[in-house]
Formats: structure tokens, sequence, C-alpha cells
């Protein structure tokens, strides 16, 4: 099985994309996740570089480099979490099932989805959810993680996102 850890994602390089300027502590930056391949590339630009997301950016958000002394809070963006939940709808390849299935599994624990039932389809064990406010249903595969597998999955969902 392909996992999506098997990518090479770029961390947080601190520095802007299009510059090549290193980003202050405290400053406001933009990251767009383009898809190249098989691979997920994170894409870090200053504010004044920012021109909007790339053609073809799979997902982007800003947020703030965090100051020298400053402990690093995971902020969770709900909204980005959804948008990556929908973008990966169709994929059929192991490791995007993987990294949807965390997703939608985050998305339950934020109360943006919420449980409804387990099917089967054609022999493959998918969940019924259900968005709260919209009231749309979504089957995701649940592609049988080992606790390892799944650390390691949401460890990659966080990394991807920038929240780790």
């Amino acid at each position: 099985m392909v996992m999506m850890t098997d990518y090479q994602i770029q961390p947080h390089t601190r520095r802007c994309s299009a510059t090549g300027r290193d980003l202050r502590p405290g400053e406001r930056y933009f990251t767009a996740l383009m898809e190249q391949g098989d691979q997920l590339i994170r894409l870090d630009f200053s504010s004044e570089a920012w021109r909007g997301p790339p053609p073809g950016a799979f997902s982007f958000w800003s947020g703030r480099v965090p100051k020298a002394d400053e402990a690093v809070k995971p902020r969770f963006d709900d909204d980005l979490l959804e948008e990556c939940f929908h973008r990966l709808e169709h994929q059929t390849e192991p490791s995007r099932l993987n990294f949807r299935y965390v997703v939608a599994l985050l998305l339950i624990r934020r109360k943006r989805l919420r449980f409804e039932q387990t099917v089967e389809e054609n022999g493959v064990e998918k969940l019924e959810l259900q968005h709260v406010r919209s009231g749309q249903r979504y089957f995701v595969v649940n592609p049988q993680l080992t606790p390892q597998q799944m650390a390691e999955v949401q460890a990659e969902v966080f990394r991807v996102l920038g929240w780790s």
C-alpha cells in the first residue's frame, strides 16, 4: 500500500518562493499546495509577492510566521480541512484515500461531519457521513489503517497543512 507519507513534502521553509526573501517572525505569509505528479509541494509566499493561488493549486491558506519565543500551537482551519476533503472526493490512489479518510475523521471530530453508518459496496467498507450544516451525504472508503499507519497519515495531514 502506498501511503501519503511516502511523498516528499517540503516543510515550511520560512522563505518566499517568489522572491527568495526570508520571512520574518510575525510576518503574514501565504501557502499554496501544488500537485506535481505523485507529490504534494508546498510553496510559501510573502504578502507582497502573493498574487493569489498559482494555477492548479490544490489548496491555499495564510498564516503568520511564529516569533522565536512563541510556542507553535496548531490552528485548525476547518474550512481548509473541508476543502481538502472535497478535492480528494474522486481520488482512487491509496495514499489519497488514506489522506481523505483521516481528514474525514478530523471533520467528524470538529463536528463538521456526522457519522451515519458503515456500508459495504463491492466488498469495500465505506463510512456514510453527513455534513452537519448542508445535510449532504458522503461516502468515504475505510482503508483499514493500523494504529501506526493512522498516526503516520495524521502526522502527514498536519505537516501538509502546516499544523505541525
